[in-house]
């Protein structure tokens, strides 16, 4: 197996790009973590973004990924970043051990621009801690190769490694939704939220400029938690756009000049007037019913809901519309909203 994994580091040494990467980032994230397999590999590949070859060595056990550290370190002159993929994860027992076999895919840029895709196994080794003497091993990389794709980055990931059945088809539109959940809104969410799945709809409609026997069209529509506080919770959506990305869902919502007595909300309500519209990526208190093809959103004021607006919002075309608009500006202990937004009879 040595002689598999000096040969492809050779391979990848010869485009200056190796099984790794290197980004001149200094905000490329810090990642050490043995407490899965996946989570070496990750953390292999933030030790090399960050330029901390030794911690990137360290990673490995008795066989090393290069003939000598100074020749390891050589393999990544020319590139300047990498991103990983790892695919689902096989495991078996062995001696006292258990030996992980990860599918990868990675695609290296080079400092000229250029990029390259490679894809491959690992196998990492977990020696029972039990019968270990000092220094205590954690989880390793005890061997890997990986060879040059044809295929795209996204499409380059082996479905399995070793001989056991392939496993599920990776979820491309929620992996993408997971992803821009995260990098727009993982440091405004709750961290509860944050490892949680969301909730995934799929919506199948006609086109409009369909002609008959045309195949229907598919949304997919994902809902995130994001927020909870004493009354009110916020919610982001993404849905699926017709080139296989995905995209924030937008919620329009009116702009309000709202009148009391004396200029005071304790005094009379004399009028709600809407003056404009606005968009928001937050939708409060939000619920999709899949039978009506809506999402109703309804934020309240204060805690005993005596004041509120909410919005109705419906799927038509291949995208949410408002339809309908509620306020209740009143604060008089009573729930009784006026509808300010009419489009329900919108074509």
């Amino acid at each position: 197996m040595r002689c598999i994994l000096l040969a492809a580091t050779a391979i990848l040494s010869l485009v200056g790009m190796a099984h790794a990467a290197l980004a001149d980032d200094p905000e490329a994230p810090y990642v050490d973590d043995r407490s899965s397999a996946e989570a070496v590999i990750r953390s292999l590949y933030s030790a090399i973004n960050r330029h901390e070859f030794a911690r990137a060595w360290g990673y490995y056990g008795d066989t090393k990924p290069a003939k000598d550290f100074d020749t390891f370190v050589k393999g990544y002159d020319g590139t300047d970043k990498v991103d990983v993929e790892t695919g689902a994860i096989s495991d078996e027992g062995a001696a006292g051990s258990i030996y992980y076999s990860v599918p990868v895919a990675i695609r290296a840029t080079g400092k000229d621009g250029k990029e390259a895709v490679f894809a491959g196994c690992y196998t990492l080794r977990q020696v029972n801690a039990e019968v270990q003497a000092p220094p205590f091993q954690p989880i390793f990389i005890d061997k890997g190769a990986l060879k040059p794709s044809k295929a795209d980055f996204e499409e380059a990931l082996p479905p399995s490694c070793g001989d056991g059945p392939p496993p599920p088809k990776k979820d491309t539109a929620l992996e993408q939704a997971k992803k821009a959940f995260l990098a727009t809104f993982g440091d405004q969410c709750d961290k509860q939220f944050l490892g949680e799945e969301p909730n995934a709809f799929s919506i199948k409609y006609k086109d409009k400029d369909a002609a008959e026997g045309d195949p229907d069209k598919e949304t997919r529509l994902f809902e995130f938690y994001c927020t909870a506080a004493a009354y009110n919770t916020a919610s982001i959506y993404y849905m699926t756009d017709e080139l296989g990305g995905v995209l924030q869902l937008q919620f329009a919502e009116p702009e309000l000049d709202i009148r009391y007595e004396n200029n005071d909300s304790d005094g009379k309500l004399l009028g709600v007037t809407v003056t404009g519209f606005h968009t928001t990526g937050w939708a409060t208190n939000p619920e999709y019913d899949e039978e009506t093809r809506t999402i109703r959103t309804f934020n309240k004021w204060r805690g005993v809901g005596d004041a509120s607006d909410s919005g109705t919002y419906l799927f038509r075309n291949g995208d949410f519309s408002l339809v309908q608009y509620d306020v209740d500006a009143s604060y008089d202990g009573e729930e009784n909203p006026q509808t300010v937004v009419d489009y329900n009879t919108a074509p």
